[in-house]
């Protein structure tokens, strides 16, 4: 498809969801389903940010609440991240794509964290694109450690009251990024589960049925060309006129 022609959301949010149910529906078992999605989101991501023109992608791959799966597909998944962080931490060096993470660092194993902070430093000055994992996150948990934050910094004298306001407050978030234009949920579900709630309070949502295992490229070429349909409204402000 021809991005050049596109209106182009400059954030994008992926809820990563599907991979389970993906690999039963096959007959296999859930870890499959995780161990593929993984895959596809590391060529996925590349091509997002590097074919596009989107610049910041946020990706969906373990909720606070996700701890209350069986302890041994929170431990796959565990160690699945911190294979593929270590085998992807190459790739996304090569293709200058900066990888960031939001959560909450607790109750992550050593392990993992290890991992996280090793590619966090290996593209920390890379430039073609921010990939932002959402790993150990949730919404509303991200709102009180930013509201904590600041009023650590007011009782310090660090900030002043009267500088407190939205934007502001968006630098103590997680990660100091745009809002997201667009966010995808994949597998048919309806919902964004806690997901980036300030961020999103403006982005354009769509649900594809497609499990995330099988959305590609193709399928997010799909996305956009839905995304280029949208009329988006700020208060009856054009939107994109408003931020442009």
């Amino acid at each position: 498809m021809d991005y050049s022609k596109m209106k182009i959301p400059r954030h994008v949010g992926i809820v990563v969801d599907g991979n389970g149910r993906w690999a039963e529906s096959d007959g296999k078992i859930r870890s499959y389903g995780h161990k593929v999605g993984a895959e596809n989101l590391e060529k996925l991501s590349r091509y997002i940010l590097k074919e596009t023109g989107v610049e910041v992608l946020s990706v969906y791959v373990f909720s606070t609440e996700n701890f209350k799966r069986s302890t041994e597909e929170v431990d796959y998944l565990m160690n699945l991240f911190t294979k593929k962080f270590k085998s992807d931490a190459k790739i996304y060096k090569k293709e200058n794509i900066k990888v960031v993470f939001s959560g909450r660092r607790e109750p992550l194993k050593e392990e993992v964290l290890k991992t996280i902070d090793e590619i966090t430093e290996m593209t920390k000055n890379n430039t073609g694109g921010i990939l932002n994992f959402c790993l150990n996150y949730g919404g509303h948990s991200e709102i009180v450690d930013a509201t904590l934050k600041i009023h650590q910094d007011l009782i310090k004298g660090i900030i002043k009251e009267e500088e407190v306001n939205e934007s502001l407050y968006e630098h103590y978030l997680y990660q100091d990024l745009p809002p997201i234009d667009f966010l995808i949920r994949t597998s048919g579900e309806s919902r964004i589960s806690n997901f980036m709630l300030w961020q999103a309070s403006y982005a354009e949502f769509y649900f594809p049925t497609t499990y995330f295992p099988d959305f590609n490229e193709k399928e997010f070429d799909k996305a956009i060309i839905e995304y280029n349909k949208r009329d988006r409204r700020f208060g009856g402000i054009d939107y994109d006129k408003k931020n442009s």
